[in-house]
């Protein structure tokens, strides 16, 4: 059976199911989710996507990110794909959504609805190879002066969502 992602609105309600790819190709609305993971010396788990993925191969991004199964709630889903793609755990903490639409040189369209979490944790990873290449750790600092440089080498949406990222941890540490 094909992968499915949960077709929403702009306010996250649900409008159907369909095939991921699919999707992608006709650039739907569809829910999807993002985890943040930092270390104890506030450094974020960055992963470069496996080469082979369907699309941003290669490119360094957010620790890990994916789309809830239909009837699987996006903190389920969050903690499920980051055993799978980084072999870990730890309490992850909403922090927001935001909606973007990306076209890539593919052909493909990512037009997401993403929620946002994040978690703390110094236990390192151990990742799936077919997921991802390799990680490191950055401060945010030097991960958006990175950017700055070599915007090329990371993912669009992790780019579209750091400042939000940014803004809402320091709401919420506070």
């Amino acid at each position: 059976m094909t992968e499915q992602v949960i077709l929403v609105d702009e306010h996250d309600l649900p409008q159907g199911q369909m095939d991921k790819l699919e999707a992608h190709e006709k650039g739907m609305l569809h829910r999807a989710f993002s985890v943040f993971i930092f270390n104890s010396k506030k450094e974020l788990l960055l992963q470069r996507r496996a080469i082979g993925k369907y699309h941003s191969g290669g490119l360094w991004t957010n620790t890990c990110c994916s789309h809830p199964r239909v009837g699987e709630e996006n903190l389920a889903a969050a903690n499920r794909r980051l055993m799978e793609e980084m072999g870990m755990s730890c309490d992850l903490n909403y922090l927001f959504n935001f909606t973007y639409k990306v076209k890539f040189e593919d052909g493909l369209t990512e037009h997401e609805l993403d929620h946002v979490f994040y978690g703390v944790s110094d236990d390192l990873p151990v990742i799936n190879p077919t997921e991802v290449e390799e990680y490191r750790y950055i401060s945010l600092f030097d991960l958006k002066k990175d950017i700055e440089q070599h915007s090329d080498q990371y993912t669009a949406w992790l780019k579209i969502c750091l400042d939000g990222v940014i803004g809402n941890l320091e709401e919420a540490l506070k």
